[in-house]
């Protein structure tokens, strides 16, 4: 059986079709000249092209949830601190690399998208920590209509919806755990990930990989069990011709893919 036709749960409804409908772009369809990554302007941008949208989120000092990639603000904002020490309207304020754009909410983002996008939010909560995020966020979706999925690559996360929301669509991310910013994770546990022995924990209904780990014979099996592979980040044609007869979709940038 191929993973795309694996019984979804009834009250995924339009989610679980919209997961393989349309190529996903990643922090909505931005540009070095254009809307920056994970602003209103890229999720216009993304729904006017009939993509699907990948965005990150953040709790703030104040318990809302804001869409953010980096734990810092500097790369984007040019100010110093970390998202979670401010709250959602201080961090409404500022602009995002010299532009017009500002830091949205999800709440925000979320009504601007509204039908028009697959949305996957990646949920950026602490390894091995959940709750006040998984909260607000599902608070959120319990008010949005269209398509969702939850993403990340907190198994502990996932297991929190899986027994508090399970009509949540949930996509596990991992990849080969080998860079700099997994050393925090002790070495047998990022072993494990990257072996995907944490699925069993995590519970999810899709997965996410990085294209270091793309083939991956385990994922291979689990795709043939029923469970979808979606590729990340993609960032030319050729990257996506050389693993997608392995994957079920793609989360993209730098191309309309």
């Amino acid at each position: 059986m191929r993973a795309r036709e694996r019984p979804p749960v009834e009250t995924f409804g339009a989610a679980w079709d919209a997961l393989f409908d349309r190529p996903i772009a990643h922090r909505g369809l931005w540009s070095r000249d254009g809307a920056p990554e994970n602003s209103l302007g890229a999720f216009q941008a993304a729904c006017a092209h009939d993509y699907g949208i990948e965005l990150d989120v953040q709790l703030t000092a104040d318990g809302d949830a804001v869409v953010f990639h980096d734990e810092r603000l500097e790369r984007m904002t040019g100010v110093e601190g970390r998202v979670r020490d401010h709250t959602a309207a201080e961090l409404g304020a500022l602009a995002l690399k010299g532009t017009d754009e500002t830091i949205p909410t999800l709440a925000e983002a979320l009504t601007v998208i509204g039908h028009r996008a697959m949305v996957h939010i990646e949920l950026k909560t602490p390894f091995g920590e959940v709750g006040p995020l998984e909260k607000r966020v599902s608070e959120i979706l319990i008010d949005h209509n269209g398509p969702t999925a939850i993403i990340g690559f907190n198994p502990y996360s996932h297991a929190w919806f899986a027994d508090h929301h399970p009509q949540i669509l949930r996509g596990l991310d991992s990849y080969g755990w080998n860079d700099e910013g997994a050393r925090h994770v002790a070495p047998e546990m990022r072993k494990s990930m990257a072996a995907l022995e944490h699925v069993e924990i995590a519970r999810p209904d899709f997965l996410a990989l990085g294209l270091d780990m793309l083939p991956s014979p385990k994922a291979d099996v689990l795709r043939a069990k029923g469970m979808p592979v979606i590729a990340w980040t993609v960032r030319t044609p050729e990257q996506w011709a050389a693993i997608q007869a392995h994957c079920d979709n793609l989360i993209f940038e730098g191309f309309h893919a």
